[in-house]
């Protein structure tokens, strides 16, 4: 029999409904996870299933003495006390008695007097009354379990702490289900994977709700879609339902390419007049007031946000150079002799747990700081847009109309001029909701809203700090293939690690406390090449785990192929004997820069050119000819620097 079975829900808080006669069952140890886009309903389908909120219609039938637990979306602001003072609350009243008796045992310890031990004697009578000691064994072991520290004081843990306190306070309740909404927002990697190992291991069902698609394909057993007021139940992990969803979609689209047509064709046939009419056709007169019917009702997917990059002009080459810098707090470094360089067009993912210095990079980056040691050289004609993970350049009372660009309606994209709500309708926002104020919006949409202000902005360099927080699968794609189409360079901090896979072409790892160091690739690739010493430190130690089931490779099969461009890897200095060049291939050597050179100039030629207001005025034929001299030019860069690469390795002892 199912823990919890919901028949035939329906809510609705406004002209649709949020679910419209909806089902759904939950088995004994699965973990299912809820998916769908942003504002679908998600969240209040888990309050439904908790018991806060009362569907408009439907039965909720909950097997008797199953418990329902549920881990906060947000971590309070206000909540303070020690640790085991939070857990406790978990358990209500026998929770205050057994937090009181924990506090009394420590002040005992400290100073034992005769009122202290009154007190004492009357708690414990309270608490082999509710059968308080197994409880404070289960508030004991889960301490224990989750690795925390009884006597700590809440509100000064890191926020992935906070989390996991939280964690404990809704599992010292045993609960057979056990509800997750969004669990990895605003953690970083080693956090996450901590979770995601910890929550296989839980003797409950699990109905959780996330955008993180590694965390997803790891921990779904099963997958409940919310589309359109409709539940839909996929049996599968989180690729295949993917595949399958997409074969669903190419079906329904032509199920109602044909169902236009006929309506289209009944309309002409209504409007010749009188032989509409006749006895003999009130049957076809009743069948087109149905199709109407059945016209008017239909929901059709939500659009797609249709993101564009507002780009400026090519930069220098160089983009930004990094020699010996060290940089530090009293007491802390956070980075010691980092050396590295980024080249434009570099797509550089910055990994690194909460706290290791990663927003202190960027910082350093953007000259908010200067380094203690070392030089930090810009390169030229940079224009910088900055996306911020706390979104403090987003003012709460004005409307979001007035947050992406001031003193305008309109905003000039790639030479093309756009009114302001045309703009934001691309970033999925209605005209109501564009009159709203900030402080109205979800976190999904303050994201977008960030992402829409930034990329109004003419840029060469994207530096984007936890740009992926709170958007839904769809947007997160989208943002994926807008980053690597973008022809500027991009330096990304992001926890979500399919997003560091798909998208960084290198990686700047804090791979222990002040160690930072630069590999190829992304997330995964760092594993890869990550040198043995750095197996058992601090940070590379939390942020491995097991490779998820759903393998980046996978998801960028079905994008478009991208070259990734060689970096000058730093490692530390090793004496190496270098190899001496054929004739042929020394010549090559020395060739390269100069033809990497003249390459580059040609291709900011035929970059300015594109970028012309009156190029796209030039015949289709040429247009088009100018284009693939752009992307072959492109390639063959690529294809010189990854020969100079190899010549390199050989001529340094690498090969």
């Amino acid at each position: 029999m199912a823990l919890l079975f919901l028949r035939e829900m329906s809510l609705s808080f406004g002209s649709a409904p949020l679910f419209n006669k909806a089902s759904l069952q939950i088995e004994a140890n699965e973990r299912v996870c809820l998916v769908g886009r942003n504002g679908e309903g998600k969240s209040t389908l888990l309050k439904v299933i908790e018991g806060e909120i009362q569907a408009d219609g439907g039965t909720r039938i909950v097997q008797d003495g199953v418990t329902i637990a549920k881990l906060q979306q947000e971590v309070p602001h206000d909540m303070h006390g020690s640790v085991f003072h939070v857990i406790s609350e978990g358990l209500g009243n026998a929770g205050q008695l057994i937090e009181e008796f924990h506090e009394i045992s420590v002040q005992m310890e400290q100073n034992y007097t005769d009122e202290l031990m009154e007190r004492f004697s009357k708690v414990q009578e309270g608490i082999e009354k509710q059968n308080g000691w197994e409880l404070q064994q289960k508030v004991d072991t889960i301490i224990s379990k989750l690795e925390l520290q009884a006597d700590a004081e809440f509100s000064r843990l890191s926020g992935g702490m906070k989390r996991r306190v939280l964690l404990a306070q809704a599992l010292v309740q045993a609960p057979d289900i056990l509800l997750l909404d969004e669990p990895t927002n605003h953690l970083d990697i080693p956090s996450i994977q901590w979770l995601e190992g910890f929550l296989k291991g839980v003797n409950c069902s699990l109905v959780f709700i996330t955008h993180d698609r590694a965390f997803l394909q790891a921990l779904a057993t099963r997958i409940i879609e919310l589309d359109r007021g409709k539940l839909a139940n996929w049996q599968c992990d989180y690729h295949t339902y993917l595949e399958r969803k997409e074969a669903v979609l190419e079906n329904e689209a032509r199920q109602n390419a044909l169902f236009d047509k006929k309506l289209a064709q009944e309309e002409v046939w209504i409007r010749q007049g009188i032989k509409a009419r006749r006895t003999r056709n009130e049957g076809r007169v009743r069948e087109l007031e149905k199709l109407r019917s059945e016209h008017q009702s239909r929901r059709n997917q939500q659009g797609k946000a249709n993101l564009q990059l507002n780009r400026a002009d090519l930069s220098g080459k160089q983009v930004v150079e990094l020699k010996n810098v060290t940089f530090g707090w009293p007491g802390r470094t956070i980075i010691e002799d980092f050396s590295g360089v980024i080249m434009r067009g570099d797509k550089v993912g910055i990994i690194g747990e909460n706290g290791c210095g990663k927003s202190t990079l960027i910082g350093l980056l953007l000259g908010k700081q200067a380094p203690s040691s070392g030089t930090i050289t810009m390169g030229t004609n940079l224009d910088i847009a900055y996306f911020d993970q706390h979104r403090a350049q987003l003012d709460e009372n004005k409307p979001v109309v007035e947050s992406v660009i001031e003193e305008s309606d309109y905003v000039e994209i790639n030479g093309q001029r756009k009114h302001i709500m045309g703009y934001l309708a691309d970033f999925l926002f209605s005209p109501e909701r564009a009159r709203q104020k900030v402080k109205s919006l979800s976190g999904g949409e303050r994201n977008r809203l960030l992402l829409a202000r930034v990329f109004a902005k003419p840029s060469n360099l994207l530096i984007l700090d936890e740009p992926t927080n709170d958007l839904d699968v769809e947007t997160l794609e989208l943002l994926e293939e807008l980053l690597m189409n973008y022809k500027g360079t991009v330096l990304i901090v992001s926890h979500d690690r399919a997003f560091l896979n798909n998208v960084c072409t290198s990686s700047i790892v804090f791979d222990a406390p002040g160690d930072v160091n630069e590999y190829i690739g992304g997330y995964d690739d760092w594993l890869r090449q990550r040198p043995a010493k750095y197996a058992n430190t601090r940070s590379a130690a939390r942020l491995e785990s097991a490779h998820p089931k759903m393998t980046t490779s996978e998801i960028k099969a079905e994008k478009a192929p991208k070259t990734e461009k060689p970096k000058e890897i730093v490692a530390t200095p090793v004496a190496k004997k270098a190899i001496k060049l054929s004739f042929k291939d020394q010549r090559e050597y020395d060739a390269l820069p100069a033809l990497i050179e003249g390459l580059e100039t040609e291709l900011e030629a035929l970059a300015e050119k594109v970028g012309s207001s009156e190029f796209y005025q030039n015949d289709n034929e040429t247009v088009q000819a100018t284009l693939k001299q752009l992307e072959d030019k492109e390639g063959e860069l690529e294809g010189a620097f990854e020969r100079w690469e190899i010549l390199e390795r050989i001529v340094m002892g690498d090969a």
